[in-house]
């Protein structure tokens, strides 16, 4: 089992950076494939990127092509989301997901308690 903890949300204007970091227990994180989503507020949760267990396969919501990057750092058990040119409507509760099958469909091991961003204009 996997348990998550997310950290690194806030408070930023429109054009600035955050970075989001979600730290995770248990020996195995590399056999996880790790995702970010995100539910704003009367939206539906959705969504924003993914990475595989070595860290070289990434996958993004169309939405933050461009601008969002994830990574991992299996020796820390770390799964990072770094979040440039920030836009007011990235405002959301962010959250990250562990699955050992597929982020589309899950089923998914553990969520994070999730992370709030906010981003005025």
């Amino acid at each position: 089992q996997v348990q998550l903890v997310e950290s690194g949300g806030g408070l930023v204007q429109a054009g600035g950076s955050l970075r989001l970091s979600c730290a995770a227990s248990g020996r195995t994180f590399s056999a996880y494939i790790m995702g970010w989503f995100r539910q704003a507020p009367g939206k539906e949760r959705e969504f924003v990127a993914g990475i595989n267990g070595s860290g070289g396969s990434t996958s993004y919501a169309d939405s933050v092509k461009g601008r969002f990057t994830i990574s991992r750092d299996n020796a820390k058990n770390t799964v990072y989301l770094q979040m440039n040119s920030l836009k007011p409507e990235d405002t959301a509760d962010y959250y990250c997901a562990a699955t050992l099958y597929n982020l589309a469909r899950g089923p998914f091991d553990a969520w994070g308690q999730g992370t709030q961003v906010t981003v005025s204009s």
